[in-house]
């Protein structure tokens, strides 16, 4: 079995001094996915160093302190690639895809919609050219898919859905109709085909206690292949993990 996660750490640098390599170590994952780095490729390795038994793979964006991903993985990797190919640029390191022997792990870091909604049309661009990556690999073997999304794609995803729909990054109807494409092609939500009528959220606003309070949403995912239906084992999102605004989640995969 191998047990893989999904972090948005918020600052890499940051969370180190929060006891993450410690966490890491003693928490039996074999495979992490890591989104909003913001480190640059050897920032990452020097915040990380002494980490034992992983390999560092790292994929920044050009702008420093912004974005950009990580996979630590004591599974040695078949390939690696970064970005989306010929299906869209990307400078600002938000997608990492690493080739295992019977499966593509992706991390992915989904551009936020921001305020007032003004960068919604280049999300809609993103989530299209993201769809056509994640079905040309798949073409070839099954993909384990997380990261933050940036999107509750259902009312019981976010603590206020009415207030938010329409309004907010994260609940437009364009953003949730790209989550859906991403499951209409095959693609299983994996936390929540588990816990079909179980509120769980993944993300909470520094504002207002908003998590002591669990006013939050579900934006961190494991999306899976069909093809690994029969490998895919319990996926838990652990709110009681500190040193973000994010919580990891995490997926038994067996063998």
């Amino acid at each position: 079995m191998l047990k893989l996660a999904t972090w948005n750490v918020n600052g890499l640098r940051a969370i180190v001094k929060k006891d993450f390599v410690e966490w890491l170590e003693g928490s039996g994952i074999d495979v992490i996915g890591l989104q909003e780095t913001k480190a640059q490729d050897d920032q990452v390795r020097e915040a990380l160093f002494g980490l034992e038994g992983y390999e560092i793979i790292t994929h920044s964006a050009e702008k420093k302190g912004y974005s950009s991903t990580a996979v630590l993985t004591k599974v040695k990797p078949l390939s690696v690639a970064r970005g989306l190919g010929e299906f869209g640029v990307d400078d600002q390191g938000r997608a990492l895809t690493v080739e295992f022997e019977d499966f593509y792990f992706l991390t992915v870091y989904t551009p936020n919609s921001a305020g007032g909604l003004i960068r919604l049309p280049g999300r809609m661009i993103w989530d299209a050219a993201f769809k056509q990556y994640v079905a040309s690999l798949d073409a070839k073997k099954p993909v384990v898919i997380c990261g933050d999304l940036n999107v509750a794609h259902q009312a019981i995803d976010l603590a206020n859905p009415k207030s938010n729909y329409n309004k907010t990054p994260g609940y437009t109807q364009d953003e949730i109709d790209g989550m859906s494409t991403l499951l209409d092609a095959g693609f299983t939500d994996l936390w929540r085909a588990q816990h079909p009528d179980e509120v769980g959220y993944s993300w909470w606003s520094y504002r207002a206690t908003a998590r002591a309070r669990n006013i939050g949403w579900r934006l961190d995912y494991f999306l899976g292949s069909p093809a690994l239906d029969s490998r895919y084992g319990v996926c838990k999102i652990l709110s009681d993990v500190m040193g973000s605004d994010h919580c990891p989640v995490t997926l038994e995969l067996n063998a």
